[in-house]
């Protein structure tokens, strides 16, 4: 049973620094979750929108490795309960070693993965270019 809920814009704080004060909010709450004296839920979807927001040129423009190195370091955090953790995991790291895929192809193909899955029905290309992965258009 978790303590409460993160949403996304304690993350953005977190890691964009954009408002000192509630940065400095964010970080005590996270060291709590690291020390365990408080543990939280996180849908998928927070961390899907962290990366929109963070990466957004329009927005933070973030270099997407680094976004991806933050996240994972807090996903990894035990007392920070995202669902389906590995398949998140997996995710960023492809999302931070491309260019061209978006967190959700991402999703969708550490989802492939981890099912032992090679077909992705889709008609978005840029599948086309990760190994082991076999597009189809239906």
């Amino acid at each position: 049973m978790s303590d409460g809920v993160c949403d996304t814009s304690v993350l953005i704080r977190l890691i964009s620094g954009d408002d000192q004060a509630k940065q400095d909010r964010a970080i005590a709450l996270f060291e709590r979750v690291e020390q365990a004296k408080l543990s939280l839920d996180a849908p998928v979807t927070v961390i899907a929108d962290a990366v929109y927001v963070l990466t957004s040129r329009r927005l933070y423009n973030r270099p997407r490795a680094e976004v991806a190195s933050k996240l994972t370091t807090l996903v990894r955090l035990p007392s920070f309960h995202v669902k389906d953790r590995r398949i998140v995991l997996r995710a960023l790291q492809l999302f931070a070693g491309t260019s061209y895929l978006d967190f959700g192809d991402a999703m969708i193909i550490a989802q492939a993965q981890r099912s032992g899955v090679q077909t992705v029905y889709a008609y978005d290309q840029d599948f086309d270019r990760i190994a082991g992965v076999t597009r189809l258009e239906p």
